[in-house]
């Protein structure tokens, strides 16, 4: 009997050590994968965050969004706005912005059939003439779009509607300088072929931190712009942009961006609308929606001021539209008073 409790012990034992070796080894084998993958990540993250360029591109602008879908901008009339004309202008060597003009209504019967030289022409019959600088997503053919483009052009003003490099059929890649020097040649091109008109800029969304930066680069030429309508406008300081999925990288491991740069540096998004305000010289007007879900109507609020101690409040308006009529961020346009406010605006001018 003693025998063979002996035996049983030893049996016991073995097998006992023998898990413990298993388990070890299975320890070790999870050691080596985790810090396999680890090394992976090191050696791989620099890449994907080259490569994640375009996906922050996205993230900012949405301009792969080519919303309405399955629409031709060459045809402006298929929106029901049958005098307008499709266009193309060089804003830089290898950027072709798409641009849509559109002449008074009262001149839609003689804008039949007529060709772009016609359309250039009519900028200067003394019309103000609008630069609409759109927010981001979508292309020029966007519902609340054209309806700003209705609105004006029924006041007997002249609209210009670009779509930035990258959106619609635009070619190139946005970014924030790329966007300001594309409303700056699509300025520089209608006050060429407008004499004395007016020329107003009117920015929606991401549209007003283009206007502004733009409306600074030209007060830093000394011109200044006639005025600037700011729609859903942000400001950036109370705004948060996309957090980038990788910028952890560069917090752990320091020194890494000498020799993989941070793909959003040279997309830094900025749009420093706050001191745009402070250095503009152009009457300005503000709207806003109260139940702006978007861009909350107090971030537009202190831009005004701001706006109002840098100018005076003659100079500077804000009109807000009342959260029951449901315009949210895009549906201003629809609103009965609208056309009496601009044409207000443009006659302080």
């Amino acid at each position: 009997m003693r025998q063979r409790t002996h035996k049983k012990e030893v049996s016991t034992s073995a097998q006992t050590t023998a898990q413990v070796q298993r388990k070890h080894e299975n320890e070790s084998r999870w050691m080596k994968s985790c810090l396999f993958a680890l090394f992976v990540i090191l050696l791989l993250a620099p890449f994907t965050l080259i490569m994640s360029r375009e996906l922050f591109q996205h993230l900012v602008y949405k301009h792969r969004i080519k919303v309405p879908f399955f629409v031709d901008l060459n045809q402006p009339v298929d929106f029901s706005l049958n005098h307008t004309i499709n266009m193309y202008l060089t804003s830089e060597e290898g950027i072709s912005l798409g641009v849509w003009h559109t002449v008074p209504e009262s001149h839609w019967r003689e804008a039949q059939g007529k060709d772009l030289a016609w359309y250039q022409s009519t900028l200067s019959d003394g019309n103000p003439v609008f630069i609409y600088l759109h927010g981001n997503t979508g292309t020029r053919a966007a519902t609340h779009r054209v309806g700003v483009a209705k609105v004006l052009s029924a006041l007997g003003y002249h609209v210009l509607v670009p779509d930035y490099r990258g959106f619609g059929d635009s070619s190139g890649e946005p970014t924030e300088v790329g966007l300001t020097t594309d409303a700056l040649h699509v300025y520089n091109w209608a006050k060429e072929r407008s004499g004395s008109s007016l020329v107003v800029f009117w920015g929606h969304s991401l549209g007003t931190g283009v206007s502004t930066n733009t409306a600074v680069k030209l007060v830093e030429q000394g011109i200044v712009l006639d005025g600037v309508i700011l729609e859903g406008t942000f400001n950036m300081r109370n705004e948060k942009l996309p957090f980038h999925v990788f910028s952890w990288y560069y917090w752990k491991f320091p020194g890494w961006g000498y020799f993989f740069p941070e793909p959003w540096a040279e997309n830094k998004v900025v749009f420093p609308t706050e001191e745009n305000v402070k250095k503009m010289k152009s009457p300005l007007l503000f709207l806003h929606a109260e139940d702006d879900s978007v861009v909350l109507i107090h971030s537009a609020q202190q831009l005004y001021n701001i706006a109002v101690s840098a100018q005076n409040a003659e100079r500077v308006k804000f009109v807000t539209f009342e959260g029951s009529l449901g315009y949210l961020h895009n549906g201003l346009y629809k609103d009965p008073r609208l056309p009496d406010i601009i044409k207000k605006f443009v006659l302080t001018l």
